[in-house]
């Protein structure tokens, strides 16, 4: 396993197989944690953390666990942290196994879970980057909260604000609204998703990323 480059604390990724996190630190760079050889690592603010965020307040000082679970990989969270940990969009409680593509948000940093060994494509330095607020224009910003407003109270039966709504809450044209959410389904690479999904899908995203929190809805 490629060791850190301690003076920047930049884990170095070029391709080797195995599973790896995927994530950003605070100044935008895209960071890259093997797990191979390891059978459980912590994620928080602490100093003893194995995956330190130093620099997010949300972040409690032991805030989720990765455990090893045969060939597979489970998130953890047992409620030790005070701002949860949402696993593709979703809190997550207790543990979930991990599969190739998974999202999960801790505070306000998102991770990309990665297993090369289940047939993905290899990750390099200039592979699919994670979308982050400052990829998004302001406008897109504006749809996909709009997008989202149905999600506020967590009700289960929630689904995503129609165009004509999205239209009358920003003064935009239909037409325009429809051409923002095309752009945005092929930023997250949704696009190829069936018709009735993809909104769904983009909601998913954006929350379980962390783009957009429900206090802004």
């Amino acid at each position: 396993m490629t060791g850190p480059d301690e003076a920047a604390g930049r884990w170095q990724w070029a391709g080797a197989e195995g599973a790896v996190l995927v994530y950003r630190d605070d100044t935008g760079g895209q960071l890259f944690f093997p797990l191979e050889g390891a059978t459980a690592l912590t994620i928080g603010r602490g100093s003893g953390c194995d995956v330190r965020l130093a620099w997010d307040e949300r972040v409690s000082r032991v805030h989720a666990a990765l455990e090893r679970v045969g060939s597979d990989w489970a998130l953890v969270d047992d409620g030790l942290s005070r701002n949860g940990t949402f696993l593709n969009g979703e809190r997550l409680t207790g543990r979930r196994r991990l599969h190739d593509g998974d999202t999960f948000v801790l505070g306000s940093t998102s991770f990309r879970f990665r297993d090369t060994s289940r047939g993905a494509t290899k990750l390099t330095k200039v592979g699919e980057q994670l979308v982050t607020a400052a990829s998004l224009s302001p406008t897109q910003r504006q749809i996909v909260t709009a997008l989202c407003r149905p999600y506020k109270h967590d009700d289960p039966y929630a689904t995503p604000a129609s165009n004509q709504q999205i239209a009358d809450e920003l003064f935009l044209s239909v037409d325009a609204v429809k051409t923002h959410l095309r752009t945005l389904f092929q930023k997250f690479h949704i696009e190829d998703l069936p018709q009735n999904q993809k909104r769904v899908k983009l909601v998913e995203r954006v929350l379980g990323l962390g783009l957009v929190s429900r206090r802004e809805l």
